[in-house]
């Protein structure tokens, strides 16, 4: 029989996982089904990918074992109280919201819960995701096993402690947005030098991608990596001057900053 998960919400995170699960699994190893208060998004998804809509989200934690919840924080209260009804210890609730801790979500759902808290972000819409998870002390190695198995069809997985939560939202979960303001700035200084604004996000993006996997793949620290592209007197280490006059690397650690304090203020509320 296979495992039953169930989509509370089906937006750019929550499609973007489902979709990198039916990409990934190629048997019958899992039913997913899927509510969102989106009707013609939850719609257009179904046809798309074939998994069962479901009418309201507390059908859909009572026809499921693990339900993965996807909605803004401030919707979260409303939808924890009208699934409490049709949870039990049995299932398990693993949440992507950005900021909420484990206990927020046992004091709603009891302490039996069992919860699991991740951080996922958007290239998981192309199997490249980061997803860091900690779990509650009520899973069990099996089910640390299965919930893994299924965040890593959208990309990798690791494992961080609970008071770091808030503070990797900065670094994966909100960063995707610096990277692509970082590629649309050098497209445009491309283009600025004439060359074609499609071939310049094409350039720029590839460049990111590759540089990237260079840090994955050599293990290399990034400072080295930079300085084999630093020759003396040359192109690069100009551009390099350039960006730390202008405060390059103090412009990413204080959005990094404030990023992680707006986590954190969400947790508190």
């Amino acid at each position: 029989m296979p495992l039953r998960i169930g989509f509370i919400g089906a937006g750019n995170m929550g499609g973007a996982l489902i979709r990198s699960i039916k990409k990934g699994c190629s048997d019958e190893s899992f039913h997913i089904s899927a509510f969102d208060v989106n009707s013609e998004l939850l719609s257009n998804l179904t046809k798309e990918v074939g998994i069962e809509a479901k009418n309201d989200a507390k059908s859909l934690v009572a026809d499921s074992d693990i339900i993965i919840l996807a909605v803004k924080p401030q919707y979260s209260d409303g939808v924890l109280n009208e699934i409490k009804p049709v949870f039990s210890s049995e299932k398990i609730l693993v949440s992507i919201i950005v900021g909420l801790p484990i206990s927020y979500y046992k004091n709603i759902l009891g302490q039996s819960a069992k919860i699991v808290r991740t951080m996922p972000n958007t290239p998981a819409m192309v199997g490249e995701g980061m997803t860091l998870v900690c779990w509650d002390n009520l899973i069990t190695p099996d089910e640390k096993k299965v919930v893994t198995e299924i965040l890593s069809f959208s990309g990798l997985v690791e494992e961080l402690g609970e008071n770091l939560m808030s503070e990797v939202t900065a670094l994966t979960g909100s960063s995707p947005a610096y990277v692509f303001i970082f590629i649309e700035a050098m497209a445009d200084a491309a283009v600025k030098l004439g060359i074609p604004r499609k071939m310049a996000y094409r350039l720029a993006a590839q460049a990111v991608l590759g540089s990237a996997k260079m840090v994955l793949e050599t293990g290399m620290h990034p400072a080295e990596l930079k300085d084999m592209v630093c020759s003396p007197a040359g192109t690069t280490i100009e551009a390099v001057a350039a960006l730390e006059r202008e405060g390059f690397r103090n412009a990413v650690i204080t959005a990094i900053d404030e990023c992680a304090k707006r986590a954190r203020e969400i947790g508190k509320k």
